[in-house]
């Protein structure tokens, strides 16, 4: 990396930029307006040097994914399989104007800049569907003082023009979170950009719950209509499955407990 950032720094007419990273952009820790390179007013990011790099770090990313989705689609262009990509949902200081998790994960978007539409040509070029969390999460529930919106960014890479694949980032059980999946899934129903599929993570032993299982049951039945139908009126429709399939779900959780 640090050959092709010398190498783009001397193409660029500017070598003294190309022996390493930023010097001021703080640690893990740091929060944005801790460091002169993220920070508000006259941050590093925002100068001819801060484009520089971020434009050169995240197309690393770009490129580093480019040849692995090349050597997907040489192996199973023949075969039935839909080959996703998962982009992180970095949501904490999406809020702020430079996005800075974002950027250092090689996302560069900030509030005057789309990071994600690259990534979404890349993928539509190669046929791949982006895969996204987060889809549960609402932007009240999350931290204020870290400026968290997930739900804005789910909404902008929902739209950057590529099939949505979403996930539940975490183990969520109560209706208001399978009401958020729901409603986004149905925002996008009629999109060529519709979200195409929907993973749920953190099966344990918690889901297994009578109360978690008959919730659980209502949601897969409303992701699998329109979206028309209420939770209360899918989880009625729910409990003749979830009292079915009580043993069954009794033997899971004893077990996933052992």
């Amino acid at each position: 990396m640090l050959s092709s950032l010398k190498a783009a720094a001397e193409a660029a007419g500017k070598p003294e930029w190309g022996h390493g990273g930023p010097t001021d952009a703080g640690s893990y820790n740091n929060w944005p307006e801790d460091t002169l390179f993220f920070r508000r007013e006259n941050g590093g990011w925002s100068t001819e040097y801060g484009d520089f790099f971020l434009s050169w770090y995240s197309q690393m990313l770009l490129e580093h994914g480019d040849r692995i989705l090349t050597g997907a689609s040489s192996v199973f262009s023949s075969s039935p399989v839909e080959v996703s990509v998962k982009v992180a949902g970095i949501h904490w200081h999406y809020g702020t104007r430079s996005h800075a998790p974002e950027l250092t994960a090689g996302y560069y978007n900030t509030r005057h800049r789309d990071g994600y539409l690259p990534i979404a040509r890349l993928l539509v070029r190669h046929g791949a569907v982006l895969n996204f969390t987060c889809v549960e999460m609402r932007d009240h529930e999350q931290p204020q003082d870290a400026q968290c919106m997930p739900e804005a960014l789910v909404r902008q890479v929902g739209a950057a023009g590529v099939g949505l694949a979403g996930e539940n980032a975490l183990p969520r059980y109560d209706g208001a979170a399978h009401d958020q999946v729901v409603a986004t899934a149905a925002e996008r129903a009629d999109a060529m950009d519709r979200m195409v599929a929907f993973t749920y993570l953190r099966m344990g032993a918690d889901l297994f719950h009578p109360d978690n299982w008959r919730r659980f049951a209502a949601f897969v039945r409303r992701m699998g209509g329109d979206g028309s139908t209420c939770r209360e009126a899918a989880e009625r429709e729910a409990s003749g499955v979830a009292q079915a399939t009580g043993s069954l779900v009794h033997e899971a959780a004893v077990a996933l407990r052992s």
